[in-house]
């Protein structure tokens, strides 16, 4: 394992070259832990942070991982790759995040049956998309880490590309799948079409008026919940530019980090 103690940035492929295509892949792909106070057991959530699948936004990184430290989780950021790489390299980074978490549980002091998966915008797809299209672990990998299940326990969906269809958010599609991708393709990418009975339980919130990412996205995986019969909660707030993250300066969506503090720990991750 090549783990850095003082930055605490963890290789997803240790021995394995960074990847350095485009100057927003640099450092990819690799975690960055920011681990619980504490001793004993705590649960983990792999941040996503959006940006388009063109980049990865500050803002949803390293300021969530401390909110959920505060609620004794410990996080940690994905830095997966991005434009010019398309699918399936964000999800392959997003599969061995979660099975490197579990497969270091012991020493990074985690519970291996509660490690989740939060994102934002493009980073809510990646998120969603590793919810819903998991694996459970290739046993006669000769890569231990390959072993364990990519499957996350809880998802927490923040204003959400879901859809490559009508409510498609064209920039993600473009980055993510290429000018004229395959219709199944776009299809197996419309993650509110892959959702089963087993999808893990799910905090979405989203605004009404987002101009970028429409509503449709939220409420369409919600419904997709619904119909399987999976736990979920979902929050649309009336107004609110897209991009906010914690939201500490909007009157209405700041509340959406105490309604999902409430809620993971209802989901015994807090």
């Amino acid at each position: 394992m090549n783990f850095n103690v003082n930055k605490n940035t963890i290789e997803l492929w240790p021995g394995a070259s960074t990847d350095s295509i485009g100057d927003e892949n640099r450092g990819c792909p690799s975690l960055t832990l920011y681990p619980a106070a504490g001793e004993g057991l705590s649960s983990a959530v792999i941040v996503c942070p959006g940006g388009g699948y063109r980049r990865r936004a500050d803002h949803e990184g390293e300021p969530i991982a401390k909110w959920l430290n505060g609620l004794g989780i410990s996080a940690f950021v994905l830095n997966y790759r991005v434009s010019p790489h398309q699918h399936p390299t964000p999800l392959q980074d997003a599969q061995r995040a979660i099975r490197t978490v579990r497969h270091h549980s012991q020493e990074w002091n985690i519970d291996p049956n509660r490690v989740g998966i939060l994102g934002f915008s493009a980073g809510g797809h990646l998120a969603s998309t590793a919810g819903t299209l998991y694996e459970a672990g290739d046993m006669r990998s000769p890569d231990p880490i390959e072993r364990q299940s990519s499957r996350p326990d809880l998802m927490v969906l923040c204003y959400p590309v879901i859809t490559f269809g009508e409510f498609a958010h064209e920039g993600s599609k473009l980055l993510l799948l290429g000018e004229t991708p395959d219709d199944t393709l776009v299809s197996l990418l419309s993650t509110e079409k892959q959702v089963t009975a087993d999808t893990p339980p799910t905090f979405l919130w989203h605004t009404a008026d987002d101009a970028a990412v429409p509503v449709e996205n939220s409420l369409l995986f919600a419904g997709a919940l619904s119909r399987h019969k999976v736990p979920f909660e979902l929050h649309v707030f009336e107004s609110g530019r897209h991009g906010l993250g914690l939201a500490e300066d909007h009157p209405e969506a700041k509340i959406w980090p105490d309604l999902c503090a409430v809620w993971i720990k209802k989901q015994n991750f807090a």
